[in-house]
């Protein structure tokens, strides 16, 4: 087992070296804004009116998908306390929920188990014309599973060499996969937790696993760093989304996404809709007080 492992870090120096020299080279002819960019908030005023521009593009990247019938997957991964939730959440809310689908997955079944690792997952991939938004993904055995010692060293080795080859194999088939890693620094990820556990409505947010996360920020970076350097692949690259200030961490993925597909505007004109038919003088509706009203609990309230 030890001469495997020496030959799988003997893998990953080498492909750390390949992926600095291509991130060297990608820096060098998009520039370091990302290095450069503030770390002011955003106020409410800009965020809202930037979200509902870039929420409208995505409505019309859906027309397209869904037109051309396209097949997209998009994976959200990143520590507890990321964001991920509220970043689905910014991505899905304008879209058709007849079109995208969002998978969270919870821990596999007996059966599942006994399956071929990739299974599970296989069964939610997109038909033409969906989007599936993963949170959390095949990559809970690059994550969780190993920093927690829910697989074996053999069962962790074995995904670094196939989840290349069958990212590959998505790719082949036509499949655009798009992966995010929401990265929070330490001091934030206490803060976010420690407000979660002073507030009743948020301590469902707080789950076992959380805790234990904390224990074990070391051992996550370390499954960070060795992942990225297995999976981070030409065909499916990982795209690290600075996840601290939340506004930003939104625009900034909902615009990237949006720059990843030369998408044509094939949304439907207006509609001018005609008169409505004239009512049927024979009909007589129910008195009110048949129906079972909920009460305005609001009538007094002013509304401004």
């Amino acid at each position: 087992m030890s001469k495997a492992k020496d030959k799988h870090k003997h893998e990953a120096a080498e492909k750390s070296q390949k992926r600095s020299q291509r991130d060297a080279a990608h820096s060098a002819a998009n520039g370091n804004a990302a290095l450069d960019a503030p770390t002011t908030k955003l106020t409410s005023v800009f965020y809202e009116e930037e979200l509902k521009r870039l929420q409208f593009e995505l409505v019309r990247l859906q027309y397209w998908v869904k037109e051309r019938g396209q097949r997209i997957v998009i994976i959200f991964e990143g520590r507890d306390a990321a964001g991920k939730g509220g970043m689905i959440k910014r991505v899905t809310e304008p879209l058709n929920p007849r079109g995208v689908r969002l998978v969270a997955l919870g821990k596999p079944s007996d059966t599942e188990q006994t399956q071929w690792y990739f299974q599970r997952y296989v069964e939610h991939l997109p038909s033409a014309g969906e989007i599936v938004i993963f949170d959390r993904s095949w990559y809970n055995r690059a994550g969780i599973e190993h920093v927690m010692g829910f697989c074996s060293d053999d069962d962790y080795w074995e995904f670094m060499r196939a989840c290349p080859e069958f990212e590959r194999l998505l790719v082949g088939a036509g499949i655009h996969l798009i992966k995010y890693w929401l990265s929070v620094s330490d001091e934030e990820q206490e803060r976010r937790f420690q407000e979660r556990a002073g507030n009743p409505a948020k301590l469902w947010k707080l789950s076992p696993m959380d805790l234990l996360s904390r224990e074990r920020w070391v051992e996550y970076s370390k499954a960070k760093d060795t992942m990225l350097e297995y999976c981070d692949i030409e065909q499916a690259r990982w795209y690290q989304i600075e996840a601290d200030h939340k506004r930003r961490a939104h625009l900034n993925c909902i615009r990237h996404l949006l720059s990843l597909f030369s998408y044509q505007d094939v949304m439907p004109k207006p509609l001018k809709l005609k008169s409505r038919p004239p009512a049927d003088e024979e009909y007589i509706r129910p008195p009110h007080e048949a129906h079972l009203i909920v009460p305005d609990y609001y009538a007094g309230e002013a509304t401004t």
